[in-house]
């Protein structure tokens, strides 16, 4: 029986735009015989679609998809201990799926995938469900990040800016975050995970300027900036509007303070 380690590589694809695809990802992607896709259901299958064009396309012939079905996530824990807690407990049942996939469907000394939206190192669990597989001693892995442009690289070149202004900083920061803290002293925020809309409560303020996208890179792409206070309303119906028609939204978008509406 071999003992060699399963190789498995961690490949950024991108915010939706099959553009976006790096060239050393698509040099790691001729590597993969498998892929692992965990799927979230019916309503989110057009981005498991994308990830089987771009495979098609780059992918080594002969390669395999495997999926399954990402593991169900408590969304209702909402004080800071509770939804740590319901992250965790959430990353160890989807580490126990993809420690199955990789052992049934990877042989030892084979190299295996998985195609994450945006950045690996940005907002995604793929690594920390990696490093408690392999934390566990029951799978030996060789993991390897292939890095790719996340939804902020491309939210900031869709709107033609720069993140950050001279001499300020960029806090990057979940929603919550921002509703419990606040922007945070001489700081633009870059906001993700946003299920609540968070920027409404800056709304009434002047000197609040936001940079918006939802789907970004994908034909479904919607984008608004502006002063705050004018397009807030606007944002909002665009998102009700594009929650109801695909039954999901990923959004994200740049609150940069200090600038006079006019």
């Amino acid at each position: 029986m071999s003992t060699d380690p399963r190789r498995v590589l961690v490949i950024g694809i991108g915010a939706g735009d099959p553009d976006h695809l790096t060239l050393a990802a698509v040099k790691a992607m001729r590597r993969a015989s498998v892929f692992f896709v965990l799927g979230k259901g019916e309503e989110k299958s057009s981005l498991t679609d994308l990830r089987r064009r771009m495979l098609d396309e780059h992918a080594s012939p002969g390669y395999r998809l495997v999926e399954a079905e990402d593991p169900w996530r408590d969304r209702e824990r909402g004080d800071r201990a509770g939804y740590a807690a319901a992250v965790h407990d959430w990353r160890s049942r989807r580490a126990d799926v993809c420690e199955r996939l990789i052992r049934e469907e990877l042989p030892p000394g084979a190299t295996g995938a998985f195609l994450v939206w945006g950045d690996p190192a940005l907002y995604d669990s793929t690594l920390a469900v990696l490093d408690e597989i392999g934390g566990r001693g029951s799978v030996a892995l060789e993991v390897e990040v292939v890095p790719g442009v996340s939804s902020v690289s491309a939210l900031a070149a869709r709107h033609r800016i720069t993140l950050n202004r001279v001499g300020r900083p960029v806090r990057l920061t979940p929603a919550r975050r921002l509703a419990e803290e606040g922007p945070g002293e001489d700081a633009d925020v870059v906001v993700m995970l946003d299920a609540r809309e968070g920027f409404a409560r800056y709304a009434d303020r002047d000197d609040v300027h936001i940079y918006w996208g939802a789907y970004v890179g994908t034909p479904d792409e919607i984008l608004v900036s502006g002063p705050l206070r004018e397009v807030a309303g606007r944002i909002a119906s665009l998102r009700a509007e594009a929650r109801a028609r695909h039954g999901w939204i990923m959004d994200t978008y740049l609150l940069r303070f200090g600038e006079q509406a006019d």
